[in-house]
């Protein structure tokens, strides 16, 4: 899949983005639906006073690792959820749960074939019936 490198890139930002609380946080309560800054901020506050330019900082990380998006409305800004980020994150995950997803393509693959050759064989059995 494009744009799911890892190390110091797509994936590797995603990660660390999630390495902290608040950024984690930030995410769950984006799930619910669109918020602006000073939303998050208010919601946040079970984690201690933070500021608005904080909360900036942190969406800006999320921005960046692909996992939070932003759309203006007016002078506001809105941030969602990034569905396309999010996926990636979860489709890479799920091949390291999956230890046999790597092979999944080349075993459907030579299943296509085994069937390619059942249908010749019996193709050639009617044949030799028919003569």
């Amino acid at each position: 899949m494009s744009g799911t490198r890892v190390g110091g890139s797509r994936m590797g930002d995603a990660f660390a983005a999630l390495g902290d609380p608040v950024r984690r946080r930030m995410l769950e309560l984006l799930a619910s639906g669109e918020r602006s800054v000073g939303e998050l901020a208010e919601a946040l506050a079970a984690f201690g006073r933070i500021s608005q330019p904080a909360v900036s900082q942190h969406l800006k990380t999320l921005r960046e690792a692909r996992l939070v998006a932003v759309r203006a409305e007016g002078t506001r800004r809105l941030y969602a959820l990034d569905a396309d980020g999010i996926d990636a994150a979860r489709a890479w995950l799920g091949r390291l749960l999956d230890p046999l997803a790597v092979f999944s393509q080349p075993l459907d693959a030579l299943a296509t074939e085994v069937v390619r050759g059942r249908r010749a064989g019996a193709r050639a059995a009617d044949a030799a019936r028919s003569a």
